[in-house]
């Protein structure tokens, strides 16, 4: 059973999203804000938390922030801007879909979230591969994306889950668990890399 924290300012979209859930998983907790989220995952210690992007008190981005070492956090929200789906995973976020997903593809990808594998909604993925592709090319030498960390990137970024992409690869499941922590690693370093772009882009170096 995954022990879930519902967080969305909307009762009924967690009313809704409670009954998409359905056997497998319990709700342990739900909030309206940001403090109240992180107030319930502080009390219930969920297996992951399903939250909106913008909610009072600082929305999903503060709620990962400040809870993304303790659970497991997937944004379910409207937006599809980039910056947003960027903004949330470097905040700690292990996944993202848009709301319009429909319950059986919830339901899998919240497992597959559970489990520690990063979801993205298909439209999305694309986005997260540019990213990353941009971040490879722009990488120092100290700590630039290998190429076995590309191709892990872009199969997870297509959707595969660990153990396809383990099979595909010919490398253990494990294996593939540790190359994704070491690309979500860089990716948090990919912020200061997005200041030096934009300093370079605005005339600022």
């Amino acid at each position: 059973m995954i022990r879930v924290v519902l967080a969305d300012d909307h009762p009924i979209w967690r009313d809704g999203v409670r009954n998409d859930l359905g056997e497998g998983f319990s709700v342990v907790g739900e909030a309206g804000s940001a403090d109240e989220a992180i107030a319930a995952i502080r009390a219930t210690s969920p297996d992951l938390v399903v939250c909106d992007l913008h909610m009072p008190g600082g929305g999903g981005i503060r709620v990962a922030r400040a809870c993304a070492e303790q659970t497991r956090i997937v944004m379910l929200t409207v937006s599809e801007q980039e910056r947003d789906l960027l903004d949330a995973v470097a905040a700690g976020a292990i996944g993202y879909l848009v709301k319009s997903t429909p319950g059986p593809e919830l339901r899998a990808a919240l497992v597959r979230a559970a489990a520690g594998e990063p979801v993205f909604s298909p439209a999305l993925a694309a986005l997260v591969l540019g990213e990353f592709r941009r971040m490879s090319k722009t990488a120092t030498g100290s700590n630039p994306l290998s190429e076995r960390e590309r191709e892990v990137l872009l199969l997870v970024a297509r959707g595969h889950t660990y153990r396809e992409i383990g099979e595909q690869l010919y490398i253990a499941e494990k294996t593939v668990e540790n190359h994704v922590r070491n690309i979500l690693g860089k990716l948090h370093l990919s912020r200061k890399q997005e200041l030096i772009r934009y300093a370079v882009e605005h005339g600022l170096e």
